[in-house]
């Protein structure tokens, strides 16, 4: 494995299906995907992501090939080709394997034989490689196999994004009413949640909120109603509370 295409030909027809990211390889293998539509499924983020799950197995293979290499004194221990090397390097950069290219490449000084490799530092470091890749790979097939989530994730913040006026029912406080005005952020790190806010879950018309503040949980439960404009479902609280939630979108999303 030397370069990116070839790295995202292999992961769309064998290594994604095979790790079950089926929906990854298909994204990926798509064509014409128009750019919004791209951009919301993170297609670049994606595509980075699988070739640097390729370039961690690519470099996880390297450590076995050397490990069993040493262990068949009759046979010479080769380096891995150079390309190979730096295609790895530069999708998914790992110190130990330029490390143990640099020990392979620089044969041990010996009196008898100043060709001669001493094995046993190469045996630690493919060991030391074969952990730090294997580490890599389990991440990053972590980060594909959560994928879908985070689109959701992303869409749901979308949909939900503005300012909104609320209005709350409280039936255990004999019906009190509440109202305030809640501002949704857009998705992304540099626009937190409403403080006391830890889970938003937005799946088609059906929203789910979780607030958590000083030891006190709240769960809403909506729905989108008026083509998006308003919200109506109910709540429950740790403290025993119950009861109704109006919304009323009050200004768009502004990021």
């Amino acid at each position: 494995m030397s370069d990116n295409a070839s790295a995202l030909a292999l992961f769309t027809a064998k290594v994604g299906p095979a790790l079950g990211l089926h929906d990854v390889a298909g994204t990926l293998a798509a064509k014409n995907i128009p750019a919004k539509v791209a951009k919301e499924l993170g297609v670049q983020e994606l595509t980075a992501s699988a070739q640097r799950l390729i370039a961690s197995l690519a470099a996880w293979q390297t450590a076995d090939r050397i490990t069993q290499s040493l262990s068949e004194p009759a046979n010479p221990v080769a380096a891995p080709p150079a390309t190979s090397v730096n295609w790895i390097q530069t999708a998914a950069p790992i110190p130990s394997l330029a490390q143990m290219t640099k020990e392979l490449t620089q044969p041990a000084e010996s009196k008898s034989d100043t060709t001669a490799v001493d094995r046993m530092p190469l045996a630690l470091s493919a060991g030391r490689l074969a952990l730090d890749a294997q580490q890599r790979a389990i991440a990053e097939w972590w980060q594909l196999r959560t994928w879908k989530d985070r689109v959701r994730t992303v869409r749901g913040r979308n949909k939900l994004c503005g300012t909104w006026q609320w209005i709350i029912h409280n039936h255990q406080q004999h019906h009190q009413e509440q109202k305030l005005a809640l501002l949704f952020p857009p998705p992304g790190p540099d626009y937190p949640l409403a403080p006391g806010l830890v889970e938003t879950v937005v799946l088609g018309e059906n929203v789910y909120l979780r607030w958590e503040s000083n030891g006190q949980v709240q769960e809403d439960s909506l729905q989108f109603t008026k083509e998006g404009k308003g919200l109506e479902g109910t709540f429950v609280n740790s403290q025993g509370g119950w009861g109704s939630i109006s919304g009323k979108r009050t200004s768009d999303c502004k990021p």
